[in-house]
């Protein structure tokens, strides 16, 4: 069995939206005016994103994108820190791995 499918509630699904097809790839898949959008990356896992007014993920929860390797990783560390997002420097832990967070009130974990 393979999962294919989250929702999650964001804040502003607009900037959710832009914020995951900008820095990790994905696509559009469809969109409901400003409170509604499903996206799919290369294997076609849907990730919807739902507007919600409060948004309170638990502090540990997060969405992760795992890179080919550490270089892939410097590289969108170092290209979401230039556009002004507060990102902590990729360190081992499980990996070679950072955490950013996104617009709309979630987590994203990169890692190699």
């Amino acid at each position: 069995m393979i999962l294919n499918h989250l929702n999650l509630t964001v804040t502003d699904v607009s900037t959710a939206k832009e914020f995951l097809l900008n820095y990790f790839g994905l696509q559009i898949g469809g969109e409901r005016g400003q409170s509604f959008a499903a996206l799919f990356d290369d294997n076609g896992m849907v990730l919807t994103l739902m507007q919600g007014t409060e948004v309170n993920y638990p502090k540990t929860f997060h969405i992760g994108f795992i890179l080919e390797n550490e270089e892939k990783v410097n590289e969108l560390y170092q290209r979401l820190k230039d556009d002004g997002f507060d990102v902590t420097p990729p360190q081992r832990a499980h990996g070679w791995t950072f955490y950013v967070k996104a617009p709309g009130g979630f987590t994203v974990e990169v890692l190699a």
